[in-house]
């Protein structure tokens, strides 16, 4: 009953790609439910492989404001391939990630999967998603993948859900509008060989690029997108607390790399934001030192610059302390100089400012405030790289920079001073929101000052009571 319901509303809701295509794909059999597909696989009320539900509304509002961007036109957008590690790829890098795009209007982790949209400058607009068919025995290595069915487009937010087989009777049908073709033109469809037929046949199909698009609407988040920053960031600030309170002089820097790390997926963190810099000594004044080998001495700054991905969005924090868990003098007057640099720019973040604004005001404080500090140069010398870049679902993420700031937006500001004659570096990054009235510190549980840092490093260092001696006072 439920199979043929889905099969009458999905020809009602194919009726406008063509009749041919609905038949097509009617007699694929692609409509049959999950649980009738695979009964000895229980499907679990979560989408297979994600672990997380799809906010629906929010991914439904991103493909109709894409939709109403475009007017007349047809979009296909592929997700990212099933990784072959008994192949072309490596097994130690065998995490599988979701193109960007793909993510942006599903929220969907599939592999191997298709979005066609059929964008209409007047009349009713239709999104259509393609899905691999369930295989039970692949699924007795992969696990339940979600296949085409009704409780795909329910969990979805779909209103039409195919099997793949059923994308060039589809394209047929969609193509026939003599409307253009918009695709990611980049790596996910470089190697695609229907996308690279459909840009051959210039004489009948104009292929335009969707990606500029598309990431013009990633630039400010919705709120959906702006709680998983806040989430990945608040994961990476209390695992840069944890790595403060267990540092110690003697360490590796790897060591350290371990520590921050399991913090970050003991708080249920999917994956790195991006391979994590801990530098010692000399290394904190690399700026992209990743290599994580030195063994760390008393009198060190570490740099510790990573952060965790959650949910696709990824943070990115940098926090710098001393191994000895105070700071010298020195150092403290670095370290303060970069931190009111910093704070200086935060508290010029508005709607209307430009990050370039920002940059130079974070220039001058510091130059204005050097003093004698970095002799006979003032300080903004040795402040070598800018000061801000957005962050969403790549941590250095899409958008021109040209741009004034408004609500929505999420970028970092991390100001720095780096002195390898005195193997000391500085670098505080911290992620902020674009606020209406100015912003809001999303990575702000992560020790900032000199003292909460040195408070926090002490509260690693004092002596617990022991359990047996804890158990005798509640006697």
């Amino acid at each position: 009953m439920q199979a043929a319901r889905f099969g009458r509303n999905m020809a009602m809701g194919l009726g406008r790609w063509g009749l041919e295509a609905a038949a097509l794909a009617l007699a694929a059999g692609v409509a049959v439910p999950l649980a009738a597909q695979q009964p000895a696989l229980s499907y679990v009320d979560a989408l297979p492989g994600a672990g997380r539900p799809i906010d629906t509304a929010a991914t439904t509002a991103r493909r109709q404001r894409l939709m109403d961007r475009l007017g007349d036109a047809v979009v296909v957008i592929p997700a990212a391939h099933e990784r072959d590690i008994e192949g072309v790829d490596y097994p130690q890098d065998n995490d599988f990630r979701q193109h960007n795009t793909f993510f942006y209007l599903s929220m969907l982790e599939s592999q191997d999967a298709f979005i066609v949209l059929n964008a209409r400058a007047s009349g009713p607009d239709e999104a259509l998603l393609l899905l691999p068919e369930r295989n039970p025995q692949r699924e007795r290595w992969t696990g339940v993948r979600l296949g085409p069915g009704a409780q795909a487009a329910m969990l979805t937010g779909f209103p039409v859900v195919l099997g793949v087989r059923s994308l060039d009777s589809v394209m047929t049908a969609a193509l026939a509008r003599h409307v253009p073709l918009y695709v990611p033109v980049d790596v996910t469809t470089r190697h695609e060989p229907r996308f690279q037929q459909w840009r051959a046949d210039s004489a009948h199909v104009q292929v335009r690029d969707v990606r500029p698009v598309v990431d013009s609407m990633r630039l400010v988040k919705d709120q959906v997108e702006i709680q998983a920053l806040r989430r990945a960031a608040q994961i990476s600030a209390e695992a840069h607390a944890d790595l403060m309170r267990q540092a110690r002089p003697g360490m590796f820097e790897y060591q350290l790399e371990a520590i921050i790390e399991a913090g970050f997926r003991g708080r249920g963190a999917d994956r790195l934001g991006y391979p994590s810099i801990v530098g010692s000594g000399l290394n904190g004044t690399t700026l992209h030192y990743d290599v994580n080998r030195r063994q760390t001495r008393a009198g060190d700054l570490v740099v510790v610059d990573a952060a965790a991905e959650w949910g696709q969005y990824t943070a990115d924090v940098t926090r710098t302390f001393p191994l000895a868990g105070t700071f010298t003098a020195r150092q403290r007057a670095i370290y303060d100089l970069v931190l009111a640099t910093q704070q200086a720019a935060m508290d010029s973040i508005r709607p209307g400012i430009t990050v370039a604004r920002l940059g130079q005001i974070s220039k001058t404080y510091m130059r204005d405030h050097s003093a004698d500090l970095c002799a006979p140069q003032t300080c903004d010398v040795y402040y070598i790289h800018g000061l801000s870049h957005w962050i969403g679902m790549d941590v250095h993420d899409v958008g021109p920079y040209n741009l004034p700031l408004a609500p929505g937006m999420v970028l970092t500001v991390e100001p720095g001073i780096y002195l390898p004659a005195e193997s000391l570096g500085v670098r505080i990054e911290d992620d902020v929101l674009v606020t209406a009235t100015g912003y809001e510190l999303l990575s702000g549980a992560a020790p900032r000052s000199a003292s909460e840092v040195e408070r926090v490093m002490r509260e690693g260092r004092e002596p617990r009571p022991r359990a047996d001696a804890r158990r005798g006072e509640r006697r």
